[in-house]
């Protein structure tokens, strides 16, 4: 029988194996004196992400875009994934940090600050909800894990309810935003019209769906979510030892 072996985070002589997630558990490498550095690659990595995708992004395309060889590339970085995981941590700094004045000491209006930055943060670079899956360990991400978990804690969440409690605020958050820059990405004019009138014509079938379409406000929409969000942790919240029933299946 195979045993399993824990996660390292690189290969052989500290190198990465490919892993998503391996570039944060593994000593930084000296730079050497030149002019390409791991910020300046990360910078570019971001801009191609945004103008092209995660799946059009190549070592090699990295390199050229930055006017160097892939053996200096290779200096900083080991593969795409090292680069993907850099980008996703960088694209986490531009979501504020909440300070205790602007929420007034509100742990809600301190995680709606969060959560509503984070999103826009994902909407600016519509490739990165789809890849938050993987491992997240940067410490960009990680200082705002933090900071939603200790403003659950304040609120009162221990032990299980604050995780299913920060997984429910961080999958809708994640969710939402994949759903909409999937949709900006598809691009036809009139695809959303056109999805409409599908289940309009289907209104037998669909009656719910097709009674409730029409013009929708992604931002009214997601504040809405949020609120009712929020208010059902609200309502649970500080009730330690209370155990509410368990889904049906």
């Amino acid at each position: 029988m195979n045993e399993s072996k824990p996660f390292r985070g690189g290969g052989r002589d500290g190198r990465s194996n490919g892993v998503p997630g391996s570039v944060w558990l593994r000593e930084s490498r000296a730079y050497r004196d030149a002019p390409l550095t791991r910020d300046r690659i990360v910078e570019a990595a971001v801009a191609l992400l945004d103008a092209e995708g995660a799946g059009r992004l190549t070592m090699r395309r990295l390199a050229e875009h930055l006017g160097a060889g892939p053996t200096t590339l290779y200096w900083h970085v080991r593969t795409k994934d090292d680069v993907v995981d850099l980008a996703l941590d960088a694209i986490f700094a531009e979501v504020e940090m909440p300070t205790a004045e602007a929420g007034q000491g509100q742990w809600w209006a301190e995680i709606r600050a969060l959560i509503t930055g984070w999103r826009e943060a994902m909407l600016r670079h519509p490739w990165s909800a789809a890849l938050i899956g993987r491992p997240m360990l940067g410490p960009n991400v990680l200082r705002r894990t933090e900071f939603l978990h200790a403003a659950l804690t304040r609120a009162g969440f221990t032990g299980t309810d604050l995780v299913a409690a920060a997984h429910a605020l961080a999958n809708y958050v994640v969710g939402s935003a994949l759903t909409e820059a999937s949709w900006r990405q598809i691009g036809a004019p009139g695809a959303r019209d056109a999805a409409d009138e599908h289940i309009r014509e289907r209104a037998g079938d669909y009656p719910t769906l097709a009674a409730n379409l029409g013009p929708e406000d992604e931002d009214a929409t997601f504040a809405r979510g949020l609120d009712l969000l929020m208010t059902g942790l609200e309502a649970t919240r500080g009730s330690a030892g209370s155990t509410p029933p368990r889904a049906g299946y």
